[in-house]
């Protein structure tokens, strides 16, 4: 492989992560299906004394986030989402390779913005269903896509805090 082949492979940076994107966003659209058409809104179903399986539309952001709203905050959301996702894309594209940690948790955060943003382009809001709670208190109802991203944002502060100091610093520019 001569020096230019090189130079062109390395240009994609970590883009070879993008089948986790894809494999993200496929789980998630088809978990939030079988939700949707398994489960009745709003009603429990026990899966341990902790998870339950609760379908509910989320209209707004994390944690219901201006749910209540008129509506403008879809196109809102949308934007942010897909601003968001084109980011992802360059900043992967721009991540070396031997970065893995990074790649990883760009890809699964890409995936679960991708996923979020199809529901709410496609629905108008984000089918929820995974419930966790301890007696009578509750975390707010999540989906694949949300614990992809939540996971994607704890690799990346890894990455920040324990693999950033053990890389080459960047040469010196004369």
């Amino acid at each position: 492989m001569d020096a230019s082949t090189s130079k062109v492979k390395s240009s994609f940076g970590s883009l070879s992560w993008l089948w986790l994107t894809v494999v993200v966003v496929i789980v998630d659209l088809a978990t939030k299906y079988v939700a949707d058409t398994q489960l009745n809104y709003g009603d429990p179903h026990t899966l341990l004394p902790i998870l339950d399986m609760t379908l509910l539309y989320n209209t707004g952001a994390a944690f219901s986030f201006l749910a209540q709203a008129a509506g403008w905050q879809r196109w809102l959301f949308v934007l942010i989402a897909a601003v968001v996702s084109v980011m992802l894309t360059m900043w992967l594209k721009r991540t070396d390779k031997k970065q893995w940690w990074l790649g990883l948790g760009l890809s699964l955060i890409l995936g679960g913005a991708l996923g979020n943003l199809y529901d709410r382009i496609v629905q108008g809001y984000v089918v929820d269903f995974i419930s966790v709670h301890y007696e009578s208190y509750y975390f707010p109802a999540f989906n694949f896509a949300d614990t992809a991203i939540t996971i994607g944002a704890a690799l990346l502060i890894i990455d920040m805090v324990f693999l950033e100091k053990q890389r080459d610093p960047e040469p010196a520019s004369k």
